[in-house]
């Protein structure tokens, strides 16, 4: 029989004057749990940087394929995926189980707009188990603790960390913040992660206006790295093919998305 862990009922409001990254991202890809605030900023950044909505898609694309791989062809049964989001099609938990009825997930955010909408994610099989956590990057120990009342810690498990790291704003934290969970989970695991990226190469040049507009307008505070800072993240774990490449490439049919400024990687601990 399948667990699933209902989260207590917040009493916190979001605060609708101010424009939230869950909700903003919500709006690039088409949702309609956002506000006012949320779709004025976001339209605001789309016109400094416009592939913006192409982004979000593709980095909710690389997540689904990142994901049948895991469960379909490396034999993945948990994952903790941390910095939810707001829940849309195809969540990961309704990806894995339709390939293995018996997967376990574990869904991590720390925002109360995300938690309003937590029981959503708890849909899962009979067979597995999904629950959801209200816990912070930045502790990466609480989180690990948490998260062991569904997971095994003797199986490996796909920590996935898509479009998080980059509300790390200290390098050094958020190397440390992977290394630290890395470090607990058992060999044969797996990382998967996207990050924004100012370079040229895969079109950055403007993530870094768009990202001043955000944090003067909006909240959460985010930053971009290089290619070489996000692949500071995988030191110790062994890519797997394609490696760090533009996350709308991954594994992706030849020719299907354009090239985004938005990295993507899946790496294994040997």
């Amino acid at each position: 029989m399948g667990e699933s862990h209902t989260p207590p009922r917040g009493s916190t409001r979001p605060d609708t004057s101010v424009a939230h990254n869950a909700r903003v991202w919500n709006h690039w890809i088409g949702g309609e749990d956002n506000y006012e605030v949320d779709r004025q900023v976001g339209d605001r950044v789309a016109s400094i940087i416009p592939v913006i909505r192409d982004i979000a898609r593709a980095d909710r694309e690389f997540l689904g394929r990142a994901v049948t791989y895991l469960a379909g062809e490396r034999g993945v049964r948990q994952f903790l995926d941390i910095g939810t989001g707001l829940p849309t099609a195809d969540n990961t938990h309704e990806i894995a189980q339709r390939i293995a009825p018996d997967s376990r997930i574990v869904y991590v955010d720390n925002d109360p707009i995300v938690l309003m909408h937590a029981r959503t994610l708890l849909a899962g099989t009979g067979d597995g188990a999904t629950d959801y956590i209200d816990a912070d990057v930045h502790d990466p120990d609480a989180l690990l603790e948490r998260a062991a009342g569904t997971l095994d810690s003797d199986r490996p498990v796909a920590v996935m960390m898509l479009g998080i790291l980059n509300f790390v704003l200290d390098a050094e934290k958020a190397r440390g913040t992977v290394r630290r969970i890395m470090d607990r989970v058992p060999s044969g695991s797996f990382l998967v992660l996207t990050h924004p990226t100012y370079d040229a190469e895969v079109g950055g040049e403007n993530q870094i206006p768009a990202m001043e507009f955000w944090n003067e307008n909006a909240t959460p505070p985010i930053t971009a790295r290089s290619a070489e800072e996000i692949a500071a993240f995988l030191e110790g774990l062994n890519p797997v093919e394609p490696g760090l490449v533009s996350c709308s490439q991954w594994r992706a049919r030849a020719g299907s998305a354009p090239v985004v400024p938005q990295y993507g990687a899946v790496a294994v601990k040997p």
